[in-house]
Order: C-alpha cells, then structure tokens, then sequence
C-alpha cells in the first residue's frame, strides 16, 4: 500500500525578524559604522534582514564596554554570576521554539535538529556552568582569577550552540566577552542579545558585534582582549594564531576534521549504520567532527554498503521547516560551491560516485546526499574537509591498519568505533590520534565532556571541567 507524502511544517510565525538588526554593546542595540549586509534563507534564498558590520572603531567600543563591565562582574561572587546564568538558562528554554525556527531559517538545518538536538544543548551549557560559578575551588583551580575580556569568534553550522560553548563558561568563570558571530547566521546572536537584556545582564558583560572577516580580525587583534577562542577553519585558525603569537593572549582553537567511522566484522550493522548516517548527514555534514571517512572490515564491506544505500535512500531533502525533513539547505553559495568542487574531484580522482534518486527544490542550496567507494587514500575527498552530506568509504583487514589509515590525515578532531569487543574499543581509542572517540554511538555531546582536538584540529578545550580552565589564569 503505497501512502503520500503530508509535510509537516513548523509556523514561522513564532518569530518575529526585524528589518534590520544593529550591534549589541553595552545592553543596548547600536548602530555599526561599516556597510550593512543582508543575512538570507538558504532554502529559499529570500533576504531576511540587513545586519549592521562593525568596524574596530565598533569593536573597541564593545571591548571598552567589556572591560568596563569585567571591574563589576568579575568582583560579584561565583553565586551572584550564578543566578544570570541560571535566568538566561531558563530564558533559553522559554523561548526555545521560537529560537529553534529562527535557526532553521537562517542556517539551513532541519527543524528537527534545531528543536531536539540543538536548544537543550544550549540551555544545558548555562545550566551546567551556572552550578560552577561558585564552586571552581572545588573544581580544583583554587584562587585562580578571570582573564577579563574574552574575544570569541564562532561559525555558522551551530550558531546558538557554538555561543553557549563560549559564553557559558567565560560568564561563570567571572570574564566579560566581546563576540562576532559568523556572516551568514547572526540572527540566534542577536536574539540572544535580547535574552540578555530580558535577564537584566548587567550593561556590556556581554556584547554582539556583526561582520564579516575584517569584524572578526578586530577582535582578535585587539589590544586589551586577554582570551581568544576561535571555532572555525583551520585556515583561519592559523591566521589567528600568527595574529596572537608574540602577546600574552591566551588562544583555544576549534578547527576542521576529517574524522574516521570505523566498522569491525562483530558490530551491529543496523546500529552501525544508524551511526553512519548521523555521522556524515546530521546538519548536512556541516559538522566539524563529521565521520566522513567510513573505514569497514572487508569481510563485511559488501553488507555494510548495501544496508548504508538502502538506508539512505530513505532520507529526506527538503524544507528545513517540515519536521519529517533529514537534510535541510546547505548554509550558503560559497560552501555549496566548495562541496560540489570536492565531489567533482572525488570523481576525476577515480572514486564511484553514488547518490540516492532525489528531487532538489529548484530555488535554494541543496546537496544530496553521495558516497564515494573505491577510494584511495591519496584522493583528495579522503583527505581535505568537504563539510558537506559526503562519505568516503575505506576498507581495511586488521585493527592496526584501521588505526594506520584512521591517523593518516592532518587533523585530529574525533573518531567512531563500533564493535562488541570492550577490549578492542580501548585499544583503539589508546591509539587513534583524536580529541574525542565515541563507541557504538556518534556525535554525542554532553555539556559535563570536554571536546577539543589534536593537529590541525586545534588545541585546548570546550565543556566539562577543562572548558573552565580555558578562561581562568591558572
């Protein structure tokens, strides 16, 4: 019996976007003096606002407004800090629906993840650092100070989620921020702005400034900005670096990856491929920690392929508002182009391109879903960052030659293993070069679990107990 499709969309009429949008500094919206620029739907391509840029003469006045307020903040006891944090938390979850359509419409991703994945993970980010607030003695970090103004600049495939990783612990530690959000999703930022202020968060603890890269760079390179914590490309990351090097700045840095899913002969092949699936496919693929190199165990390459096509026939592409949607609209142009570019690639390298039947809207940045078989090592679809809704599928004989190819990239970020020997997840999770390794699941994340990586993947970490440490003179 065959059943049509009945979308279920999600009202947009739960948010309310502005016209225009200004720069968030010392509690109030301001005007920015650069050119403003226009944040679009990646599903539709329709304008939704025009955003104010900030130039450094704006972002020294936000990073005066921080470091104005740090003499207050930083002087108000871990429970006092504790009760904002514990309000915006509360706000967050209040508001979640609202923030979680807002996502959707300006970064591209499904509904679905927006709502399930993304607001609790946010709301949990303050919740959880609001009960160290008052506790980072017991945390083990003794007397240590705040640094006193935090510069922090974040991406655009979890807009809300990467600023809570941020902002959380920079308040509870006693810090004031300055943060850029990226070009293309500022609109979760902005609303969070509001949330400050419905929080009666003292005047410039925290401030929003809009722009492009020139925005971003003003921040970082700001004399009186004590703390840098960048989540983003490597390229830049290394800009950053070099930017910082030489001042007594302390720098954390999240950066791209290129992580291996790896499948041994004994595992569940359903759970495994469920796991796949969310590896590569969860927000499109515009995940740092993306397992977009499948590594199998020959002896079961041939079931695992066949189960991982027939499962992924059955994702759905579309509206990022319908709640049924698994893949919404790639964030912009410029990524579209890049994936497109790899895939083709991928293609003239010699790897077997495969995509399920599936009709993309004709206004819009979409990607279907494609893996690649019969790929070599050397391909560059193996080796560089797509962000994007690819899979590379690997095969491999022996758990050492797992670890070999797992390691052989420049980054170090994550790595999935799925077996039913407990003695073989902690052989490799010992030997793969990577910040994070899940076992039988992946992309799990938890406000309590420090998340960072090796190589080009960065240093430092964000969450748990070492993601205070990254904002304390220790």
């Amino acid at each position: 019996m065959m059943f049509e499709y009945a979308p279920a969309p999600e009202s947009r009429d739960v948010v309310d976007i502005k016209s225009s949008y200004g720069l968030f500094i010392d509690g109030e919206f301001v005007e920015g003096s650069g050119k403003p620029f226009k944040t679009i739907d990646p599903a539709t391509e329709e304008k939704l606002a025009e955003i104010a840029s900030a130039t450094s003469d704006d972002v020294d006045r936000a990073v005066q407004s921080a470091r104005k307020a740090f003499g207050v903040w930083s002087q108000l006891p871990g429970s006092e800090r504790a009760k904002y944090l514990f309000r915006i938390a509360r706000l967050i979850q209040e508001r979640a629906r609202e923030l979680a359509v807002l996502e959707s419409i300006d970064n591209g991703k499904p509904i679905r993840e927006s709502r399930d994945v993304d607001l609790p993970l946010v709301a949990a980010h303050f919740f959880y650092y609001a009960g160290w607030a008052d506790k980072l003695k017991y945390a083990g970090y003794g007397d240590a100070r705040p640094l006193g103004v935090a510069g922090q600049v974040i991406p655009w495939n979890f807009p809300l989620l990467m600023l809570a990783w941020k902002i959380a612990p920079a308040l509870a530690c006693g810090n004031t921020v300055v943060l850029k959000p990226a070009e293309t999703t500022p609109l979760t930022a902005l609303a969070f702005a509001e949330i400050c202020q419905q929080a009666d968060l003292p005047p410039g603890v925290v401030n929003i400034v809009t722009g492009a890269g020139q925005t971003g760079a003003a921040v970082v390179a700001h004399p009186d900005v004590n703390k840098v914590a960048f989540t983003g490309s490597t390229e830049v990351g290394r800009i950053i670096a070099r930017t910082v090097a030489g001042t007594d700045k302390k720098l954390t840095l999240e950066l791209g990856g290129k992580a291996a899913n790896i499948v041994f002969d004994d595992a569940a092949i359903d759970q495994a491929v469920e796991g796949i699936v969310n590896g590569i496919f969860f927000n499109q693929g515009h995940v740092c920690c993306a397992g977009s190199r499948l590594l199998v165990q020959e002896s079961v390459y041939d079931v695992v392929l066949e189960s991982l096509k027939r499962r992924v026939s059955t994702l759905r592409v579309g509206d990022p508002l319908d709640k049924n949607t698994d893949i919404g609209a790639i964030n912009s142009a410029e990524q579209l182009a890049k994936i497109r570019e790899l895939s083709d690639a991928g293609e003239a390298e010699g790897a077997a391109r495969w995509s399920p039947a599936c009709e993309l809207p004709a206004k819009g940045f979409w990607f279907a879903p494609t893996l690649f078989t019969e790929v070599a090592q050397s391909h560059r679809i193996a080796r560089e960052e797509i962000f994007g809704p690819v899979l590379s599928v690997l095969t491999f004989r022996t758990p050492a030659e797992a670890v070999e190819k797992a390691n052989n990239t420049p980054y170090g970020l994550s790595a999935g293993v799925w077996t039913e020997k407990g003695s073989r997840i902690l052989w490799m999770a010992d030997r793969l070069r990577a910040g994070v390794v899940w076992a039988n699941t992946f992309n799990k994340f938890d406000p309590t679990s420090p998340f960072g990586g090796y190589k080009e993947s960065g240093y430092g970490r964000e969450g748990g107990l070492r993601g205070l440490e990254a904002y304390l003179d220790v």
